[in-house]
């Protein structure tokens, strides 16, 4: 089984950076694609930004190009988020998952693991 914990969620002021990370255990970490996603109080979770098994391959919502970077570590089983500029609208529980598929995918519903989320707040 995998186990995917989030880290580095926390109340920061808008047009700061923030870097969240993603440890996974259980399974090989290269083994999967990775995603971040996110979910705000009243909206559906949506695809923040995915990175392939090797890292070679990135893709963002259009929302954050430019302002986030995913990347992963996998000698040390961990995919991080760096969020630069942050805004308001970017509030939200951030979530790491894993997808064992083979073609790298921004549909949540793909996603068969799951971090237990990591609190964003922004302040204006």
């Amino acid at each position: 089984q995998v186990q995917l914990v989030e880290s580095g969620g926390t109340l920061v002021q808008a047009g700061v950076s923030l870097r969240l990370s993603c440890v996974v255990s259980g399974q090989t970490f290269s083994h999967y694609n990775m995603g971040w996603f996110r979910q705000a109080p009243g909206k559906e979770r949506e695809f923040v930004a995915i990175i392939n098994r090797s890292g070679s391959r990135t893709d963002y919502a259009d929302s954050v190009k430019g302002r986030f970077t995913i990347s992963r570590d996998n000698a040390k089983n961990t995919v991080y988020l760096q969020m630069n500029s942050l805004k308001s609208e970017d509030a939200a529980v951030y979530y790491c998952a894993a997808d064992e598929g083979i073609l790298l995918t921004p549909q949540v519903h793909k996603y068969e693991y799951w971090g237990q989320g990591t609190q964003v707040t922004v302040s204006s």
